[in-house]
């Protein structure tokens, strides 16, 4: 190789030297990045999942602890995810008196219910009990369904109020803390109806709420 040579050769050897490693630190600081932003999402789908667990948890020992209601007077519906109220409460037509054989076996049922409630530890544990007042339709085509759509709604709702007030009277007590007990009527409306008179009735929906938890740093 002459002197002229490797004059050129090494100004051009040195150069590529240099354009290789700015290559190379350009890609490691674009991958130090990549890693940094990957990392921090792991540790939030970590601490995410962490949470998750820990909800389920409480949940399925919530479902445990419901699961001792009587089933004299609560059944778990699987079809519509809620618990439903057994007692034999068949209202009078347009009447939100609750009538006088039903009234035991509501009182035992309620009590039954704030037992089971109050027996739960989990305090950052809130519930949500509806009381869903219900109304019997009339046949299918009959204009009434649309014209006295309004009132089966309010009569509903005072079949609700009905029971939650008996309950009020009857000393049945609920932790104001964590429970927030709500009378609903939807009518003739709502999932799970049997279409005749039967549906002169309560629906109990117990829907458990989890408090927000710490996220894992």
């Amino acid at each position: 190789m002459s002197k002229e040579s490797r004059d050129f050769f090494w100004p051009s050897y040195v150069d590529l030297m240099t354009v290789l490693f700015l290559v190379m630190l350009v890609l490691f600081v674009l991958s130090y990045k990549m890693f940094q932003g990957k990392d921090r999402e792991n540790r939030e789908n970590i601490a995410r999942l962490q949470v998750e667990v820990q909800e389920k948890r409480k949940l399925d020992e919530i479902k445990a602890a419901l699961a001792r209601l009587d089933d004299k007077y609560f059944q778990y519906n699987e079809k519509y995810k809620r618990h439903e109220l057994l007692v034999d409460v068949l209202f009078e037509q347009s009447s939100a008196v609750i009538p006088e054989r039903s009234r035991a076996p509501l009182r035992r049922a309620g009590q039954n219910l704030s037992q089971v409630i109050n027996s739960i530890d989990e305090k950052d544990v809130k519930y949500l009990i509806v009381i869903d007042g219900r109304a019997a339709s009339f046949p299918a085509g009959d204009p009434r369904n649309v014209t006295q759509r309004e009132y089966a709604l309010q009569l509903s709702y005072q079949r609700a109020l009905a029971l939650l007030k008996f309950w009020q009277s009857a000393g049945i007590k609920f932790p104001k803390d964590r429970i927030e007990l709500i009378a609903a009527g939807s009518g003739f409306e709502g999932a799970g109806r049997k279409g005749d008179i039967r549906d002169r009735r309560f629906v109990i929906q117990i829907l458990p709420k989890v408090g927000t938890l710490e996220k894992v740093k």
